[in-house]
């Protein structure tokens, strides 16, 4: 693991692979970091791609900016490109998973000429979320956490008490039986520690009230999304609405795994990111 500045920022960021492989970007989501893709980097990285794995902005040993702006979509996307250029990358693919994939989407919206292809685990496109959740007020009863985290302060006093218990919680009973072990929270529960990590991570949920303008539309690289369908927090419908964003675009089901996939069917996971990072070789 090494620090690479990017734009104003530095991110600790893995990597595994062939150094002159295609290279691929994993983004994790909240709250995890770059170990939320332990299952996936080495089947990847042997699979011939050069794998890039970021602790993202405000999570674990990255930078962590105090201004609210500092984690708007558009700064989260540019520290993707960031990474692409600082690798000297023209083009990447990149996989996200929950905010991660939403900065996926975001990339793949506004910067189609860098991203070769995206692919999303339980991620929706952050243009459909507000009139999905308009049409279906159980998606809005499922979002009301994200109210919690705008309060200053109390959230991260609250995710904090009990050495994370609220934050251990929410991954063991969001999951599968036996997901997250208790080697994987504790790791987890030492980037929470660092110091700002805490609400580092809430600001990317704060952000969300910024102002921000439409992506364009349609999304013009090919996207692949992976969707756990017992997922607790985002209904399947967002896949849906999601992909009729797309120029072209695909989804695979997994009907017993939660928004954790990626933990939960991994083997299945794998292959199906494989098959899909390399159709650009095979085609």
């Amino acid at each position: 693991m090494r620090p690479i500045r990017v734009r104003g920022q530095v991110l600790q960021v893995s990597e595994a692979g062939p150094e002159d492989g295609p290279m691929i970007l994993l983004l994790h989501g909240f709250p995890e970091s770059r170990l939320g893709w332990r299952r996936q980097v080495g089947p990847l990285a042997a699979s011939g791609l050069r794998v890039i794995v970021p602790d993202q902005r405000g999570y674990a040993r990255s930078s962590k900016p105090g201004p609210l702006a500092a984690y708007h979509l558009d700064r989260l996307a540019g520290d993707v490109i960031g990474l692409a250029d600082a690798f000297g990358r023209e083009r990447i693919a990149l996989v996200g998973h929950d905010w991660g994939g939403l900065v996926a989407w975001w990339t793949a919206a506004h910067h189609p000429e860098r991203v070769a292809r995206a692919a999303i685990l339980n991620a929706p496109h952050p243009d459909v979320v507000g009139a999905y959740a308009r049409r279906h007020p159980s998606q809005l009863l499922r979002s009301l956490y994200v109210g919690l985290f705008q309060v200053p302060r109390l959230p991260e006093a609250l995710l904090r008490a009990g050495g994370f218990a609220a934050l251990r919680r929410a991954l063991a009973t969001s999951s599968r039986p036996g997901t997250f072990d208790a080697a994987a929270l504790d790791a987890y529960a030492a980037d929470w520690a660092k110091p700002g990590a805490l609400t580092g991570m809430l600001n990317w949920y704060r952000a969300l009230r910024l102002p921000r303008a439409p992506a364009p539309a349609p999304v013009r690289p090919p996207v692949l999304v992976l969707w756990g369908e017992r997922d607790t927090a985002l209904e399947a419908g967002l896949a849906r609405d999601s992909l009729r964003l797309c120029l072209e675009g695909r989804l695979e089901r997994f009907p017993e795994a939660t928004h954790w996939v990626q933990h939960e069917e991994a083997e299945a996971v794998n292959v199906a990111l494989i098959r899909f990072l390399h159709e650009d070789a095979a085609a």
